[in-house]
């Protein structure tokens, strides 16, 4: 998942490290840490491969600055993450969300949808559940405890309001969804 962010992150446009780091950080919520020494050697790792480049730049007080920009080779392993995500970056939706998050990067509208579907089939299959009873999963209205209660009630009101989303993306033409310019955001008709 991280050359899927690196990558998506850059095709939004060039970035030097610390504010690409900045970045997926915030893509993942409080409390998400990405350290230097995870970051620094996948991008040398995507740099040999040819997925990015590194160029010097000014930077502030006169220190240059490496800028990482995305390579057409890069740029092609980005639609490829995006269009074949594994099943457990279906099935999860911290793992989900942060391939939506840059879905409308892959130009091919088939592909996208084809992804939104694989998602949808998840969400109307079996519900999940968190805890077990001699090895049957335990509904709500079994729940005595108030803050697993409370657990199963919030993820399924957000496996509801996905369901409703995914099928209104899905429901809407591929000519209504217009994938965003690199750094901005996809949109439908009503929101333009």
């Amino acid at each position: 998942m991280l050359d899927l962010k690196i990558l998506g992150f850059l095709d939004d446009g060039p970035l030097h490290g610390y504010e690409l780091r900045r970045r997926i950080n915030e893509l993942g919520g409080p409390g998400s840490h990405l350290s230097e020494g995870a970051l620094y050697p996948a991008l040398a790792r995507l740099e040999k491969a040819g997925m990015l480049t590194r160029t010097e730049a000014p930077g502030a007080r006169g220190r240059a600055r490496k800028v990482l920009t995305i390579t057409t080779a890069g740029r092609e392993r980005l639609h490829e993450l995006l269009r074949e995500p594994s099943e457990s970056a279906i099935a999860s939706m911290p793992s989900f969300l942060e391939h939506l998050a840059f879905l409308s990067h892959l130009p091919d509208a088939a592909a996208r949808r084809a992804v939104l579907e694989r998602r949808l089939d998840v969400l109307t299959g079996e519900p999940p559940a968190f805890f077990y009873d001699d090895g049957r999963p335990r509904r709500a209205s079994q729940e005595e405890d108030p803050y697993r209660l409370g657990m199963i009630r919030v993820a399924g009101a957000s496996r509801r309001a996905e369901i409703i989303w995914l099928r209104e993306m899905l429901a809407a033409p591929a000519e209504a969804v217009r994938p965003a310019a690199p750094g901005g955001a996809t949109t439908t008709p009503e929101e333009s």
